[in-house]
């Protein structure tokens, strides 16, 4: 992959809820074809960051261009449209829907038929559907969770949930994968599964991804690049072997060692 050319670039991006800063002219690019971490303490400002990428929140100040769109002025499901996805640190599912429907749902941005085929089932509306669930069964199969696709997803324990909800975002044909805490609340066995599916994205599919995890082992194993956020301002880049060593990211982040 060439991880030279830069996908996305975030420029002085600030972000203020009231009197409070959440971001505080922020600078960063993602490389196309990377892994790129992003970490800090809790209330740093990383999840506001990728809220400001995905179209959730507006910035005050900044721009962040990708692709030759500035996303600051673009609309929520454009963005989507664009081929960025994401998923949430708090699960986001139909709860009341099995997994191979809200994988069906993710794929509503892709379907051209008008309502009215779709009502009629006829035709194109019929080959469009097939195509769909086509794509949709490759992911329940990439994930393995091909025994729970007809299962309730809110029946269904956390850490499976959280591959049902990566598998919706990928059910978008991402370019960009956005990964708000993927691992939170997981045990062992089930964040080496969701790392290795990770890195299976990324390296089978081609997904460039912006991670935002706390497992720092798991950051510094699989991460090309690390921007460090700390009180909304970036305070490091780098390799992870660069980070580790970064008296400012020690001090702020990893502690003393």
């Amino acid at each position: 992959m060439n991880v030279n050319a830069d996908l996305l670039s975030v420029q002085n991006i600030s972000l203020s809820f009231g009197g409070n800063a959440a971001l505080s002219d922020v600078n960063f690019s993602v490389h196309q074809g990377e892994i790129l971490a992003i970490i800090g303490p809790n209330g740093a400002g990383k999840t506001s960051m990728l809220n400001c990428i995905s179209g959730f929140y507006r910035p005050q100040k900044g721009h962040i261009h990708y692709k030759g769109y500035d996303l600051t002025k673009t609309a929520t499901h454009q963005i989507a449209r664009l081929g960025i996805a994401r998923t949430f640190q708090n699960i986001a599912l139909y709860t009341g829907l099995s997994t191979l429907d809200n994988l069906m749902a993710a794929r509503h941005l892709h379907m051209k038929q008008n309502g009215l085929f779709s009502m009629l089932y006829w035709g194109p509306a019929r080959r469009e559907e097939v195509k769909h669930r086509h794509f949709v069964e490759e992911i329940i199969d990439f994930l393995e969770i091909e025994y729970i696709r007809k299962a309730i997803v809110g029946a269904l324990p956390y850490g499976l949930r959280k591959r049902v909800e990566l598998g919706r975002a990928l059910a978008l044909e991402p370019t960009l994968l956005l990964l708000d805490e993927p691992m939170a609340g997981m045990n062992v066995e089930e964040k080496e599964d969701m790392a290795r599916f990770i890195l299976d994205i990324h390296e089978l599919r081609g997904a460039t991804i912006v991670l935002i995890e706390h497992d720092m082992g798991l950051v510094m194993d699989i991460s090309n690049r690390v921007v460090v956020l700390d009180f909304g301002r970036k305070i490091a880049e780098g390799t992870p072997d660069e980070i580790k060593h970064d008296e400012k990211v020690i001090h702020a982040y990893l502690g003393e060692q």
